[in-house]
């Protein structure tokens, strides 16, 4: 396939509202202005979200802050692998229309949402992420209090995309995710503490903005950790979009990155909690992603609806660097999902 990497700054969309240059980055090199989007209001979907996994001691949380147009959901959830629960809390808001505060850059723009069952922030600093959330009522009212800081390395690479959908030139999306962000700091949850730190703890931070067609299916899996002390990451996901110049399939290691071909999931459609395989058409990624954790959500709200199965696991297998390489991958904690969406 082909493999088209933007390396300088450029509009996302022209003046008629196609990509002026669809392809990968290593960088968010695209400009995005909602204002050049030629689709009506509730076709635009934009979101920020977060997950940080500890290794060591088997939990993580992960935010979402999200306007679909119809409807804004802004949520988190606390994830307990060792007893395998998970806990979420949702907030649902009928017509946001854009106006939920949504930054246009990635790496610029603090984001604040508040009402009365809970509270998010992103505060963005140089090279530094900062999540605080508060929910007064979560576990039966002992209540959860979350403050983390994901470091982020400023002459990192990162996973970076824009392409469109064959079926309408219009219809676009354009996505950042950067991975191996060591985290530090805790969630309280009544006058339980629950510790992150750098050594086995790691953050993933997906941002998307886009003009979507109402139907659609992706498959997405991210991991991050330590490999023989250097980070070691790794982004591959595929399934909608024509994704003819670029894949968004990436290995992170030491905060370089190299470039995938394409990879497929192969999944029990019957249970998703039986064991997954993940390959690549070159050859250079081949997994088995041992499920722990389902967080299954299944959603509707007038027209949109979104069933999720979104799992948490242990990635073990072999990857192949840019430069031969190969790294052999030994239960490294980490996500894959499979979302279908009417919206």
């Amino acid at each position: 396939m082909n493999q088209h990497e933007i390396i300088s700054p450029i509009e996302l969309l022209d003046d008629q509202g196609h990509i002026t240059e669809e392809g990968w980055a290593r960088r968010p090199l695209w400009r995005y202005d909602r204002s050049r989007i030629k689709a009506p209001w509730y076709r635009i979907k934009e979101w920020d979200y977060y997950c940080v996994l500890s290794q060591k001691r088997g939990y993580g949380i992960a935010f979402t802050v999200s306007d679909l147009g119809y409807t804004g959901l802004t949520s988190f959830v606390w994830l307990d692998f060792v007893k395998r629960s998970f806990v979420p809390v949702d907030s649902l808001k009928l017509l946001p229309r854009g106006k939920t505060g949504l930054s246009p850059s990635s790496s610029q723009g603090d984001l604040h949402y508040k009402d009365k069952k809970l509270s998010i922030s992103y505060i963005l600093g140089k090279s530094q992420r900062r999540i605080v959330a508060e929910c007064p009522s979560f576990g039966d009212g002992k209540g959860l209090h979350c403050d983390l800081v994901l470091e982020q390395d400023p002459d990192a690479d990162s996973m970076n995309i824009a392409t469109s959908w064959k079926e309408n030139r219009r219809a676009f999306y354009y996505n950042q995710k950067i991975n191996c962000m060591p985290a530090r700091g805790e969630v309280t949850i009544g006058e339980q503490r629950y510790p992150f730190e750098p050594e086995d703890s790691f953050g993933v931070m997906d941002w998307g903005r886009g003009y979507w067609l109402y139907r659609n299916r992706w498959y997405w899996g991210s991991a991050s950790g330590l490999y023989e002390g250097a980070p070691l990451g790794w982004n591959i996901g595929y399934g909608f979009t024509d994704r003819t110049p670029a894949s968004e399939n990436m290995v992170f290691y030491k905060s370089r990155a190299h470039k995938l071909e394409e990879i497929e999931f192969h999944i029990d459609p019957n249970d998703y909690m039986a064991p997954w395989k993940i390959t690549s058409s070159d050859g250079r990624f081949e997994m088995d992603f041992e499920p722990v954790l389902n967080r299954h959500s299944d959603i509707t709200l007038l027209a949109v609806s979104s069933i999720q199965n979104q799992l948490f696991g242990y990635y073990s297998g072999r990857l192949i660097l840019d430069d031969g390489r190969v790294l052999k991958v030994d239960k490294l904690l980490g996500l894959a999902e499979d979302v279908q969406n009417k919206w």
